[in-house]
């Protein structure tokens, strides 16, 4: 038969092998160009995500690939799932597809140091986005996540008064820059406030189901507690939840980031009581936008400071009829 080409078994089971073992997905447009096509084509971005296990990490994805979209560039997206080493391997995909610029969101700033090299080594600059790492990149883009912990501190410090009492802390990931500084910020913003007492509950990565779990036993433990710091809104709505169902319905409840759940929870004036404005769309637009200078030469802020703003009882209702399903800084 003229035309047909025929592969030998071992030749077909090794281009299977290759096409499953590629874990990188192209947003939008889906180009597979080669190099010399691709000098001529539009910027290739190489997105390493650390997780999709909250709808913040969901919408971060869903912001750089409209700034992409409406940019004409082209977005390559890999998932690490929370594993670093998942991660590693997926940027040297994206180095292998020649991209031009990565944006990485690490799962671990020290564990992605391999990642980091390898893009030196090929000469492919990096930003970070959210998560920042202590060197490998020229630009940073984040939000300042000591002062998000300080407003939503200082809110709660306020709401429990002179009274005071324990104030049971839910924690993000073990050793990651943003559960460390939002930490700090909460600490420093109580510390003038001697009746209250923070207990560190156990990382649950930023992972609604863990917190549930989490504040199911911290709760045995502490069944006298005043109020719950969660690093993340979908943290502290996994604890509400469990709040809710144990009676605990004058227990205050703060987060980080304005998920819109949490944020209508807060406009109806319930035990919800604070969060910090962490738009995951915007901060996806502002990475890209940053990704894209640095492809064209620019020269770009060592961080990039994407903003931030308390959200409370006093204005969430102007945050609170919004569509989407974070709050976005007000115009």
């Amino acid at each position: 038969m003229r035309g047909l080409r025929l592969f030998t078994m071992p030749a077909l089971l090794l281009a299977i092998t290759a096409l499953s073992a590629c874990s990188v997905s192209a947003t939008p447009g889906g180009s597979t160009a080669g190099a010399s096509e691709k000098a001529t084509g539009p910027v290739a971005i190489g997105f390493s995500q650390a997780t999709q296990q909250s709808p913040f990490y969901v919408q971060l994805r869903e912001g750089a690939e409209a700034a992409a979209k409406k940019a004409g560039a082209e977005l390559y997206f890999a998932d690490a799932d929370g594993d670093v080493t998942k991660q590693n391997n997926d940027i040297q995909d994206l180095i292998t597809r020649q991209v031009d610029v990565l944006l990485i969101n690490p799962v671990d700033p020290q564990g992605v140091q391999p990642g980091l090299a390898a893009a030196k080594a090929a000469g492919i600059p990096v930003v970070t986005v959210d998560r920042p790492v202590p060197d490998g990149a020229v630009s940073h883009v984040g939000r300042d996540n000591k002062a998000m912990g300080e407003l939503v501190g200082k809110a709660l410090s306020e709401k429990l008064g002179e009274k005071g009492g324990t104030v049971i802390e839910i924690r993000g990931d073990a050793g990651g820059a943003v559960a460390r500084d939002r930490s700090a910020g909460f600490h420093a913003a109580v510390a003038a406030n001697p009746k209250i007492k923070i207990v560190e509950g156990p990382y649950s990565d930023y992972v609604r189901a863990k917190a549930v779990t989490a504040m199911q036993d911290l709760l045995q433990v502490h069944p006298d507690v005043a109020a719950v710091y969660a690093h993340n809104d979908d943290m502290a709505l996994g604890a509400l939840q469990v709040l809710k169902e144990n009676g605990k319905d004058k227990v205050l409840v703060t987060g980080v980031d304005g998920l819109m759940e949490a944020v209508k929870q807060i406009a109806g004036g319930g035990q919800y009581v604070a969060t910090a404005l962490n738009d995951p769309i915007s901060l996806g637009a502002t990475a890209v936008d940053t990704v894209l200078k640095v492809r064209g030469g620019e020269k770009v802020p060592a961080y990039v400071d994407a903003g931030t703003a308390l959200i409370d009882t006093a204005n969430a209702g102007d945050y609170s009829g919004g569509t989407g399903e974070f709050a976005q800084a007000l115009q």
